[in-house]
């Protein structure tokens, strides 16, 4: 018939992909929206961690992942989000998580050859000088 689609009016308009890992993002966004926001934020800090530890050539593999470049970004990430969300994570949460900071900014300043004057390391701009 003319001006009808093929498509049954209930039926999306995309196929699955052939590995069948379709994501349902109605129900993603549902998941998400039952996570505290404590929790998002501390799991996003957790993976910025990961994130740096990996490029500071801190795991198993060592300098096969290593680029201080990389590393400084996420360090400074995760530093700006730890400053801004003090008020909004009890300090059961961030504690861990400075202390952390700290160790990943006391670890950059190891591996540069070249070491950032005080106070202009990552992430200082919001944690103030590092001291070991």
């Amino acid at each position: 018939m003319w001006g009808m689609s093929e498509t049954p009016q209930n039926e999306s308009t995309t196929a699955p992909d052939a590995s069948g890992d379709n994501p349902d993002f109605e129900a993603m966004a549902r998941d998400i929206a039952e996570v505290p926001a404590v929790e998002v934020i501390v799991t996003v800090a957790v993976n910025l961690m990961s994130a740096a530890a990996v490029k500071l050539g801190l795991t198993e593999e060592g300098d096969a992942h290593k680029d201080l470049d990389e590393a400084r970004k996420l360090i400074h990430a995760l530093a700006g989000l730890l400053d801004a969300s003090t008020t909004e994570i009890s300090s059961f949460h961030a504690a861990p998580l400075r202390d952390g900071l700290k160790s990943l900014q006391l670890a950059f300043r190891e591996a540069s050859l070249v070491p950032d004057e005080p106070g202009q390391g990552p992430g200082e701009k919001y944690t103030g000088r590092v001291f070991g």
